[in-house]
């Protein structure tokens, strides 16, 4: 059994939706938030958290690494150009979308004066938004970054993408980011991992 430690909403929901993906069942969530001692199993505090029933692995996308590997998923191709490539995506979600969105949160927990968070947020969103125009550049000629079929990264940025709806910015997602994303969030995997995260089961 795995036991995936959570806070709703946030990244941990793309490593839930994967582990649907690729069909482990056997899993069981808990929020973050009602662990009196999160930081023993996380020092850092973060989301997800992994038990795999004799390591706890941290870091969502070493985890979803992990996960694909350990279940010989096609959305991470076992060597090769396609591996690699697979990486990269997974990468660019976790290190370079990701941040960019988590300015927003800081700047609107950190900035107290209403005017500077505002400029600075729209100087954030301006970031974003030339990120989602990369990620269109690369959803040209396929409909997901890993070709005809959802990638791992698919997920990570579907998941990011709603986080814009929490602020006063004007976050532009190109059309054929947005028929990615509108695809991942009707899938099965994905509608489930919500489910698992209002019903924690």
């Amino acid at each position: 059994m795995y036991t995936l430690y959570y806070m709703e909403g946030s990244c941990s929901l793309a490593t839930l939706s994967v582990l649907n993906e690729i069909g482990v069942e056997d899993v069981r969530i808990i929020d973050k938030e009602k662990v009196a001692e999160y930081k023993s199993i996380n020092p850092v505090g973060a989301v997800p958290a992994l038990d795999d029933g004799s390591t706890v692995w941290r870091e969502g996308a070493a985890l979803i690494i992990y996960l694909l590997d350990k279940h010989e998923s096609n959305m991470l191709p076992e060597n090769g150009d396609a591996r690699q490539s697979a990486i990269e995506n997974i990468m660019f979600a976790n290190a370079t979308m990701h941040p960019a969105y988590g300015r927003l949160f800081f700047l609107n927990q950190a900035v107290e004066d209403d005017q500077v968070k505002l400029d600075s947020m729209a100087k954030a969103t301006n970031m974003i938004n030339d990120l989602w125009k990369a990620v269109e550049k690369e959803l040209q000629n396929k409909v997901y970054l890993g070709g005809s079929e959802p990638s791992a990264a698919d997920f990570m940025l579907a998941v990011y993408s709603r986080w814009g709806e929490m602020f006063p910015v004007d976050i532009v997602i190109p059309p054929k980011a947005k028929e990615m994303i509108a695809s991942i969030i009707s899938r099965p995997s994905f509608i489930k991992a919500l489910d698992m995260e209002k019903t924690e089961l």
